[in-house]
C-alpha cells in the first residue's frame, strides 16, 4: 500500500508555495480530507482544484481520487483491530490467502527497501557502533524486533539492553542515561503511550533516538535522531513486524560483516563458553 502522507512529508520540498499550502493542511487534517471532495478541499484551504491536482499528479497518482483512496486506506490500516480486520478480508478466500499473505509482506519488505536509504543505514550503524550502550525498546507487536536486536547486538557488542516499554520501570534506567546512549524504539499504530513516554524522556536525558516505525506521522517522529521507515501492514487485524525484522537482520549482519575486529573477538569468546558447556545438541 503506497502510503500518501509519506510521500507529502517526502515530497514537500519539491513543492509549490500554493502546493505546500495544501499539503500542510492535508497532513494536520488526514482523517478530514479522506473524505472531502476536491472542490472542498480546494475551498477550505483557499486554492484552486488545478493545483490540488498538479500536487496528486507530482506525488504519481492519477488524481485526487487516486489520492484519496491511498489515504482512506491508510486511516483505514490504522483503525480498531476489529474493523481492519473485516475490510482487509473482504474479498479474501481462504484457497487465496496464504499467496495473499505471502505477496503481502513481499511488497511490505520492498516499499521498506525503496524508503530507506543506505545513507540512513550506515548512519544508523555509525550511532551503534560509537555509543557506550544501546536500549532497544518496544511494546506488543513490535517487541519482536527489539528482542531480536537485543539479542543480536549483544551478541556482537556485548552493551544492549531490552526494555519493555509497558512492563519495565524505567525510570531509574532514565538517571543513568547520556548523550553517549542510544535508544531504538520500535512502534507501530496504536501507538502506545508508554513508549512515547519513554522515548521522549531518553530525549530529554540527551540520548540519540533511533526509531523504527509505519509512518512519519507517529508520535515517536519528533523525538527521533534517525527513522527507519518500515511498513507493517497485515492482511488482518494486526501489525506485521515482518518488514521490520528485515531492517533488523541488516544491521546485525552488517555489523558482523564490517565491524569484524570489534565483533570477531566477541564472537569467539562466546562460542568458547557455549562449547566448553556443551550447550548444543549433538545427534551421534
Amino acid at each position: 500500500m503506497d502510503d500518501p502522507i509519506l510521500k507529502l512529508k517526502n515530497e514537500i520540498s519539491n513543492l509549490t508555495a500554493s502546493q505546500r499550502k495544501v499539503a500542510d493542511y492535508i497532513l494536520k487534517n488526514p482523517m478530514e480530507v479522506a473524505f472531502l471532495t476536491v472542490d472542498q478541499l480546494a475551498g477550505l484551504v483557499g486554492t484552486s482544484t488545478t493545483t490540488i491536482m498538479r500536487l496528486t499528479f507530482s506525488l504519481n497518482y492519477s488524481g485526487y481520487t487516486e489520492f484519496q483512496k491511498g489515504l482512506q486506506e491508510l486511516l483505514r490500516n490504522q483503525a480498531a483491530p476489529h474493523t481492519r480486520l473485516e475490510a482487509n478480508l473482504k474479498d479474501v478466500s481462504e484457497s487465496d490467502l496464504w499467496n495473499r499473505c505471502v505477496e503481502n509482506q513481499i511488497s511490505n519488505i520492498n516499499k521498506t527497501k525503496e524508503i530507506i536509504t543506505n545513507e540512513t543505514l550506515i548512519n544508523v550503524l555509525d550511532l551503534i557502533t560509537s555509543s557506550k550502550r544501546v536500549y532497544c525498546t518496544s511494546v506488543k507487536s513490535g517487541l519482536p524486533v527489539a528482542q531480536y536486536l537485543t539479542f543480536g547486538l549483544n551478541r556482537l557488542l556485548g552493551n544492549c539492553e531490552l526494555v519493555i516499554a509497558d512492563q519495565s520501570d524505567w525510570v531509574d534506567l532514565l538517571l543513568n542515561l547520556d548523550s553517549n546512549d542510544v535508544v531504538i524504539a520500535t512502534s507501530f499504530p496504536r501507538y502506545a503511550r508508554r513508549i512515547v513516554d519513554f522515548v521522549s524522556q531518553a530525549k530529554e536525558s540527551e540520548a540519540k533516538i533511533i526509531t523504527i516505525t509505519d509512518s512519519y506521522s507517529s508520535p515517536l517522529i519528533k523525538y527521533s535522531d534517525i527513522i527507519l521507515p518500515c511498513n507493517s501492514g497485515s492482511l488482518a487485524f494486526h501489525n506485521s513486524p515482518i518488514a521490520s525484522m528485515v531492517v533488523a537482520d541488516y544491521l546485525i549482519s552488517s555489523l558482523a560483516i564490517n565491524y569484524p575486529d570489534r565483533t570477531k573477538v566477541r564472537l569467539d569468546k562466546v562460542n568458547d563458553v557455549l562449547t566448553k558447556i556443551n550447550y548444543h545438541y549433538h545427534n551421534n
